[in-house]
């Protein structure tokens, strides 16, 4: 079990240095925005916090859960435990289906992060990014993180997930969450065609829009499928992505850019949700 462990981390480790470098060279090759967040001071300080985030969570997570999702993986097939195993279902039809279920679970739970009050109060760190780049992507407050990994866990359990499957799907959910917060530019052709099957970063920066109902839209991080099929997908910003502004109107300015500021949040007033701006109807585009 720990040579398995062992394995896991540094088979993530090297996926995640492999695509954090390459989307942070190409968001330098080819930005999208250029914006005094994005650029300078303002930008070093947001790297240096969200990155720290990331450390944080990885940390708190490998002490609460050393095997992780891929651990709860393991312990299910020992035990012969799960709802694919109890069916007879084949290795490779239950790898896809687990990935499958567990992407729309992760789309779920970001649902759930933002309807439900106390959830709000840890994900609003996220929003807060007056920025969007790849550290965006990192941006996660270390409660929020162990949440998350107690909803995978227990979903991977109740399927009988493979492990493979559920090794692959952490590994796509961390890089896709850094592809889809990059700050890069994708041709339109390519964007169009792309974000039929996959969520892109022009589609995901809609849901970092200020506005109300573009925030409460687009939740996808790797299949984008979930959006179009309960509506909450908004092709375009109703700004434009030039003039949209991003993050939350309550929380501006490089304080949004500190740690500790950033780690206190979830522990300050709950303050109320703002006028809905504008109607989901009036932003969507067919694509």
């Amino acid at each position: 079990m720990s040579e398995v462990m062992f394995s896991e981390a540094a088979i993530r480790l090297g996926a995640f240095a492999t695509i954090f470098i390459a989307m942070a060279v190409y968001e330098l090759w080819s930005p999208r925005l250029e914006r005094d967040e994005m650029a300078g001071a303002w930008k070093a300080r947001r790297w240096f916090t969200n990155i720290s985030l990331v450390l944080i969570s990885s940390v708190m997570l490998r002490v609460i859960f050393p095997a992780a999702a891929v651990g709860a993986a393991l312990w299910a097939e020992t035990q012969g435990l799960g709802l694919f195993p109890a069916l007879g279902i084949s290795p490779l039809l239950a790898g896809i289906l687990s990935f499958v279920i567990l992407d729309f679970a992760v789309w779920l739970e970001h649902v759930a992060s933002h309807k439900i009050p106390l959830l709000w109060r840890i994900h609003r760190m996220h929003h807060a990014d007056n920025g969007f780049d790849v550290t965006t992507g990192l941006r996660f407050h270390p409660l929020e993180i162990v949440l998350s990994m107690v909803w995978k866990a227990a979903v991977v359990v109740a399927l009988g997930a493979p492990v493979l499957a559920v090794l692959a799907f952490e590994i796509v959910l961390n890089g896709t969450s850094m592809f889809t917060h990059s700050n890069v530019r994708l041709p339109a052709r390519i964007d169009r065609v792309m974000r039929r099957v996959l969520v892109t970063p022009d589609m995901h920066r809609v849901h970092h829009s200020c506005i109300g109902t573009e925030t409460d839209s687009n939740y996808g991080f790797n299949l984008s499928v979930w959006d179009r099929l309960f509506r909450t997908y908004i092709a375009q910003p109703r700004l434009g992505h030039e003039g949209m502004k991003i993050g939350l109107d309550d929380y501006r300015g490089r304080s949004t850019a500190a740690l500790l500021w950033a780690l206190a949040l979830p522990f300050r007033p709950l303050r109320p949700r703002r006028a809905r701006q504008g109607s989901v109807e009036a932003s969507r585009e067919v694509t």
